[in-house]
């Protein structure tokens, strides 16, 4: 699959088949993407907790946040759920902000997924003190984002923005989820 491809099928997915397992050498796998990207500085300050226990799964999407756009979609029924999750963490003993640091990480973790079969999605939206308290995480490091990952279950399709500007994603009647993005001619600014 060339970078294009790749790119194109890094979606944001929501739905998974729960009982798909990922081991923890992919999620090792994974992380190893992380670390050889790009860090500012080279300080390389983000940790991750990886979980693929269905137990302790259970304890983490409770405190997730889903669809913003989707105001009548709690979130993935059971049987829908992600089978794994990384959690990146900023280690605060080595610095105070982490910058860029955890975007990139998190775009070499999901194009890596994609490579493997997998999706994910990215969560910005969690109860940090809970899940802190839930997974016993240590004060020094701060939750930054939580990646969901799983074999997914829905079909997600880019499409042009239309006419009334709206960004925001959407699903249809037979559960495809739209995503609308801005043509290449917006973004680029002549100078």
């Amino acid at each position: 699959m060339n970078m294009q491809e790749l790119v194109r099928k890094t979606r944001s997915y929501r739905r998974f088949h729960e009982d798909f397992n990922i081991g923890m050498e992919v999620l090792e796998g994974l992380v190893e993407l992380a670390r050889l990207s790009a860090s500012a500085r080279n300080l390389q300050p983000l940790k991750f907790m990886l979980c693929n226990q269905k137990d302790r799964n259970e304890l983490i999407f409770p405190e997730l946040g889903w669809a913003g756009y989707l105001q009548d979609w709690p979130g993935p029924i059971p049987g829908e759920r992600p089978s794994a999750y990384i959690i990146i963490l900023g280690d605060l003993t080595l610095t105070k902000t982490f910058g860029y640091d955890h975007g990139i990480a998190t775009q070499s973790i999901l194009l890596g997924a994609t490579s493997l079969g997998l999706g994910g999605c990215i969560i910005g939206s969690a109860k940090r003190d809970r899940l802190r308290e839930k997974l016993a995480i240590p004060d020094h490091f701060e939750i930054l984002n939580v990646i969901a990952l799983g074999k997914p279950k829905e079909t997600v399709r880019i499409e042009p923005l239309g006419p009334d500007g709206d960004i925001k994603y959407w699903r249809d009647a037979d559960g495809t989820h739209h995503v609308p993005k801005r043509a290449l001619d917006e973004l680029i600014v002549s100078i």
